[in-house]
């Protein structure tokens, strides 16, 4: 769970390269705009030769903080032929994280590590999904340190935050809002299915 307000990390590089808004009429358009983005950093790594992971992080004991595992588990579904960590029946969550990520350096060479996780944001950015360069910096609302995660990672404001505790909102959040956030981000990776393989 990051955070999108003003709070910048000086010691990661996390430069947006596409927000994807589900108030507005161009959604299609922007989801369409993302997954290409996305489609051509995935081609470039399969030429190079790399794997492919879509290392999905958060808990399914909270709603707001479920969105990664419901990616995971709805990636699975789809049929998406990407090595995936985290799903709702084997979430990765703080517990688990660093050992996961052992696990997938000593089975992959060097993957290409696509990150997808819930965030925190201003009121206005809840419902965007955002895709960013550079790791993902989890459990950061919360003010847990934790690992950072990828090569560039998915993330989608589940709720805002104001002065009351992180926790909170992660309980408030809408069930309704993490679900639209899903289905959004596994439009964006399945958009090219048919013609990325």
């Amino acid at each position: 769970m990051g955070f999108f307000g003003g709070q910048k990390n000086k010691e990661v590089k996390q430069k947006v390269l596409c927000t994807v808004y589900d108030h507005t009429r161009t959604m299609d358009q922007e989801i369409e705009a993302m997954s290409h983005i996305l489609n051509d950093l995935l081609l470039q790594s399969l030429n190079e030769g790399r794997e492919i992971i879509f290392l999905c992080v958060g808990s399914d004991r909270s709603i707001g903080d479920a969105l990664g595992p419901l990616v995971g588990t709805m990636l699975k579904e789809e049929g998406v032929s990407y090595c995936i960590y985290g799903t709702l029946e084997d979430p990765i969550h703080a517990f688990n994280l660093e050992s996961t990520l052992k696990a997938v350096k000593r089975r992959f060479r060097q993957p290409l590590i696509i990150s997808i996780d819930a965030g925190l944001g201003e009121k206005e950015q809840v419902g965007a999904v955002l895709l960013k360069e550079g790791p993902l910096l989890p459990g950061q609302a919360l003010k847990k340190v934790l690992p950072a995660v990828g090569d560039y990672h998915l993330t989608g404001v589940v709720n805002y935050l104001d002065p009351l505790p992180a926790a909170q909102f992660l309980n408030d959040t809408r069930l309704h809002t993490v679900m639209k956030l899903a289905k959004t981000i596994v439009r964006v990776i399945t958009y090219n299915k048919g013609r990325s393989g």
